[in-house]
């Protein structure tokens, strides 16, 4: 489950991350501790150039709603039901799997939080990050929407979404959440973003699970919770004795 996320780069700075050549986001990208679905989210994907789809694809840096919507959806608020999609079977569900082929995008995050506890409105919240400050490249997919109630020259006609892809959680972090989002490293980004490449049983072998100790995990402070709250005090470690007993206890990660 990946169901909120923070990133706080501006598109500079992820243009050089993802050695992207093309910029579309249109409005200046403010840093955003409390990513939640239906929101827009900058994403790195590979398409040819407009109006010419023989020429090689290039890597964009852009922005699309999170919660995928399928092209062949007759109502939007299906996606969001479908802010993500389970590795093991994305390549064959309805939803996806034309996503899988030829739509795979990365989605940048600073970190994603996660929610540990079993008692409703006790769970503790915790943030996960890359233990050596990099940036997250979570594996996603996108797709292109037509909005039927709009004009053929309407430029918001067609509506980008995507959805993270999760996988088995690792480690410590399956002490939190038993799924987690699917990271993509450096060297794998090229042949994940190629829509050219439609093989799914060599899509799935660059997947892998982060490397163990790659990922570190601490409590921050259920303002979290409230979508409405933003800031970097979202991320700040919470001291551990003022996370609950039943979680530091449990996961033992401080």
């Amino acid at each position: 489950m990946c169901g909120r996320y923070s990133l706080s780069r501006d598109p500079e700075d992820l243009a050089r991350e993802f050695e992207v050549a093309r910029i579309d986001v249109r409005e200046t990208l403010q840093p955003d501790y409390n990513i939640a679905p239906t929101k827009r989210v900058p994403a790195v994907l590979e398409r040819s150039p407009d109006g010419d789809r023989d020429a090689p694809p290039e890597r964009r840096l852009t922005l699309v709603r999170w919660g995928l919507i399928p092209s062949w959806a007759k109502d939007p608020k299906i996606g969001n039901r479908l802010i993500n999609a389970r590795l093991e079977t994305a390549h064959e569900k309805p939803a996806f799997r034309r996503a899988f082929a030829a739509r795979r995008c990365l989605l940048p995050a600073d970190g994603y939080y996660e929610w540990y506890g079993e008692a409703k409105g006790a769970k503790q919240p915790f943030f996960i990050h890359r233990g050596d400050g990099g940036v997250l490249a979570m594996a996603g997919l996108y797709e292109i929407w037509r909005d039927p109630t709009r004009p053929d020259d309407d430029p918001d006609r067609f509506v980008w979404t995507c959805t993270v892809l999760t996988t088995r959680a690792v480690d410590d972090v399956g002490k939190i959440h038993e799924r987690m989002p699917l990271l993509v490293e450096r060297e794998r980004y090229a042949t994940w973003l190629d829509p050219r490449i439609n093989d799914v049983d060599q899509l799935r072998s660059i997947l892998v699970p982060a490397a163990p100790g790659l990922l570190q995990a601490y409590p921050v402070s259920t303002a979290v919770n409230n979508v409405r709250n933003n800031g970097p005090e979202l991320v700040a470690p919470l001291p551990a004795e003022n996370a609950s007993d039943a979680a530091t206890g449990t996961l033992g990660l401080f």
